[in-house]
């Protein structure tokens, strides 16, 4: 049976949301086609996004209130073998410190070097080896309006040859590649997910992400970073259980953690949530440099 341990010292932690997505899909590359990868996931292929018309970027003050998805079906994913026990989720830097960790990252691939494939030979869709990408498509229950509707995203496993120099440092925390997850005025949710087996214990399952959320440029060619803290949203995933939205500050690298747990040795899905709610000007996430780590006990 799956439990929840308090969110803080003094509090339980409250049921963590069901909301999941309406349609599961997988993701593939952008602009530079790159020699495709032996290795594919056999994934649904997403339905083509029907023409829409001209953006309409609402104001802050006149969006519609924000809902929360009720309605949408669950993703058809295995229930795991043994309880998984999830624990407080922080940022960091944050009044909460991460426990210290040691040992081996569990995670796969997890600063992106070791390879991508395409999905159904789709340039536009790179996805990291060992790793799965989701997305949902069509209607938007969090914004009606049919310009906001859910779109495929594009996604990349971009190399440092294929940033400018001066972009190096800020989107590529880890060796040599990055992942760019993103849509140009489209609105996107997408999960990125992977699998690991875990012995009994505490882990940290932390990642870097910087949200590219762009509303326009100016005239000296910077970017005006989108004003409303509900642009763009993150939360982990592990086992079909959500730890609830978080949101992270656009324009600059965030690294975000969560405490799992488990009491029995098994294997878990574990990811991240993304989900960019209107289709602004540039909907894109770089990450890199992810990690999931035993707690010293």
């Amino acid at each position: 049976m799956v439990a929840a341990l308090p969110s803080t010292p003094t509090s339980i932690f409250d049921a963590l949301p069901t909301l999941i997505p309406t349609v599961a899909e997988a993701v593939p590359a952008t602009w530079t086609a790159v020699p495709t990868q032996p290795r594919a996931l056999e994934l649904f292929a997403p339905p083509t996004s029907p023409p829409r018309a001209t953006p309409v970027v609402l104001p802050t003050s006149t969006r519609p209130p924000t809902a929360t998805p009720t309605s949408i079906p669950p993703t058809e994913t295995a229930s795991p073998t043994f309880p998984i026990e999830l624990l407080t989720p922080f940022v960091t830097p944050a009044t909460s410190i991460p426990p210290p960790v040691t040992g081996s990252n569990f995670l796969p691939n997890p600063s992106f070097e070791n390879g991508w494939y395409n999905h159904n030979n789709t340039p536009e869709l790179q996805v990291p080896n060992d790793w799965r990408l989701e997305w949902d498509s069509g209607f938007n229950p969090l914004d009606p309006d049919p310009w906001n509707a859910f779109v495929r995203p594009e996604s990349r496993v971009l190399p440092r040859a294929f940033l400018p120099p001066h972009e190096h440092s800020t989107y590529i925390w880890d060796g040599t590649h990055t992942v760019k997850i993103f849509k140009r005025e489209g609105a996107i949710s997408f999960r990125l997910l992977t699998d690991v087996y875990l012995e009994p214990g505490t882990y940290l399952f932390e990642i870097n992400i910087y949200p590219d959320l762009v509303v326009g440029y100016r005239p000296d060619g910077s970017k005006i970073w989108a004003p409303d803290p509900l642009s763009g949203e993150v939360q982990f995933i592990v086992d079909g259980r959500y730890s609830g939205w978080q949101l992270p500050t656009f324009g600059q690298r965030n690294t975000m953690s969560y405490l799992v747990g488990t009491a029995e040795p098994q294997m878990v899905t574990v990811g991240v949530w993304v989900r960019g709610r209107w289709a602004i000007e540039n909907n894109g996430w770089f990450m890199d440099a992810w990690s999931l780590r035993r707690v010293v006990e």
